[in-house]
Parts: C-alpha cells; structure tokens; sequence
C-alpha cells in the first residue's frame, strides 16, 4: 500500500510542476462611457468589445455609461474614473495633440483620417500620447460631421458673400473654441449649449443649424428639426474620433500600447458603422454644394486652424501632421505650396 502510495504522491507533484504558472487576476478599473444614448447606445456597444479585449491586457473594465460628455471629463479629471471614452473634442483638454485631429475641414475623407491615426499608433509616437498623467489609449472613428439645417436657403444664403447671416442661429458647444471662432467667421448668432442638448434644441426650433455624425440623424430625430425645407449639408464639417484616455499610474505597463493597437484594428469596422448610419439618412434630405462653395468652406476652415493654433487651441504638430496627409493624398493643394503653413 505504501508504495502505491508513494507512487501517487510522485505523480501528483510531477504534474503539478509541470502545469503552467497561474494567470494574475486582471486589475478591476471603472470606464466611464459618454454616449447620448446611455447604456443603449453603439458607443457604448464598441466599449463592451473594448472591455473583453481589455482583459488580455490584464484589465477588467466595469463600464459606467454617462448622457452628458463634460460629466465624464469632469469625473476623470477628479480621479472618479480611471479611463474615460469621450470625442476628441472634449479630449482636447487632456491631449492637445490628439484632441487636434478633431480640426474642423484638417482630415476631408476617412482615408486621411487612417493616414494620421495609423502614424501616430507606432511606438515611436508613444510620448506624443503620454501628457502629464494622462495618456490616450486609443482613438477610434466615430463619423464624418455634417451640418443639418431647418431651411435650405440658408446654404444657399451663403453662396452669396455679402448675405447678412447675423439672423442665423447655430448651436455652439460652449467647451470648444473651434466653434466659436467658426461664428465668429460667419457672423452667424451662436446659441451656447451642450452636445446632449444641442439636438432638442434644434428640433424645437430653437436653433437652425446643428451638426453630428451621421449616426444623430436617427438617434436624435433630427427630422423632426428639419420638417420639410431642411436638409443635410452633403460636405464633411470635421473627422470626430472616440478617444479612450487612462491616468497613466494606474494601468499596468505596456497597457497603453496594447489598447491603441486593438483600437487601430477596430478602425476599418467603424467606418462600416458610420458608412450604414450615412447611408440611412434619406436621400432627399441631402443638399449639395458647389465646387466654388467647397473652396470658399476649405479656405475659411484653414483660417479658423491656423487662428487657434496661434491662440494654443489646436497643436501645431497634429496640424503639421494632417497637412502631411492632406498633401500626400493631393500634392497640388495650395498649401502644399503655401509659405503659411500650418
């Protein structure tokens, strides 16, 4: 019996050394979510993927959904969150590069838009994403913004130059300068407000223009606000991007890396999804712009980015960065050429 015994004991310890080491439990850290849609919403769909592909990082993310985005900044400024996922407008503050990629007219299509994400996704770029504490773990497309409109003829209004647009009045997210230097550009009325309210705003009349991404078309019922003179603008306003930021201390190391490669991954599958919600705006809502208004809207986007850059708004590596990607794409702009480079 003794030698059975023994014979046991030697076998158990044998395959007990020849087991793998245990995997360490992942880190437990709260993600909060903005999306206007809450818990519902496709922001907060894309953050559940996130989630799961966290945990091979070593993080197990417990996804706090938040209605209004400067809650969310407000939160993980304090050290209530320990990552956050909000548009690369309110991200700004944190990250003035990568909050740049947000320029209004700096990245016309979503090709330009891979371009600059998938530069600065190298390791090599790493402290370009590192800003004090905080560092930007990913970046993710979350559609073209387009300008929606209660009444055509304003477009049309702004063909002519020596229109007075003073009557008009656009909804202006009171946390972004860009918007505000645009009124001032156009010497429309700006209405101060919040990007959860901005929407309701428009569909009771209150303003008459407002702009998104495609997907708030239908998530908001911004037909509502259009009625039956309105439409959409068929000219890309900015690139907004989804981007996911840690206090850097609180995550294990390398985790940054990670995330921003997973994130790039995702890339191709979010174009997909705002192409779909694009697509799904009926077609008669469209307003198309001349080539000439193109031009006139190109011009005065360039004047408004170099305007904050000089003002310390926007960073002027991420706008030297996407002229790059604009000139690759199209050597024969003119400012590619132009002394006032941004």
């Amino acid at each position: 019996m003794k030698i059975i015994i023994d014979g046991f004991l030697r076998l158990f310890f044998l395959l007990v050394l020849s087991m793998p080491p245990p995997i360490a439990l992942a880190e437990t850290k709260s993600l909060c979510v903005f999306d206007l849609l809450g818990a519902n919403g496709p922001i907060y769909a894309q953050m559940k993927d996130y989630k799961i592909a966290a945990m091979d990082w070593g993080v197990d993310f417990q996804l706090k959904p938040y209605l209004n985005e400067k809650a969310v900044a407000v939160d993980f400024k304090s050290g209530l969150c320990d990552a956050a996922s909000f548009t690369g407008i309110q991200s700004r503050q944190f990250n003035a590069f990568t909050g740049t990629l947000d320029a209004m007219g700096a990245l016309p299509s979503y090709e330009h838009l891979k371009i600059a994400i998938n530069s600065i996704s190298i390791e090599q770029a790493i402290p370009l994403m590192i800003n004090g504490s905080y560092e930007v773990v990913g970046i993710i497309p979350m559609g073209a913004v387009y300008l929606f409109v209660n009444d055509r003829s304003l477009v049309n209004d702004y063909a002519d130059k020596q229109t007075d647009l003073s009557h008009i009045r656009i909804a202006v997210m009171d946390s972004d300068p860009a918007q505000l230097e645009l009124m001032n550009q156009l010497g429309t009325t700006s209405v101060s407000t919040s990007i959860s309210e901005m929407y309701k705003k428009f569909n009771t009349g209150l303003v008459d223009i407002t702009y998104g991404p495609s997907v708030v078309y239908e998530a908001m019922e911004l037909h509502k606000g259009m009625q039956d003179k309105g439409g959409v603008v068929d000219f890309p306003l900015a690139q907004l991007t989804l981007q996911i930021m840690i206090h850097k201390v609180k995550f294990p190391e390398n985790f940054g890396q990670k995330s921003r490669q997973y994130s790039l991954s995702q890339f191709d599958k979010a174009v997909v999804f705002a192409k779909s919600y694009r697509d799904r705006i009926p077609f008669k809502w469209r307003i198309s712009i001349s080539e000439s208004q193109q031009i006139r809207y190109h011009d005065m986007y360039r004047k408004i980015r170099l305007s904050l850059r000089n003002k310390g708004v926007y960073d002027s590596k991420m706008l030297t960065l996407m002229r790059m990607v604009r000139c690759k794409k199209n050597p024969q702009l003119l400012e590619c050429t132009a002394y006032d480079r941004e």
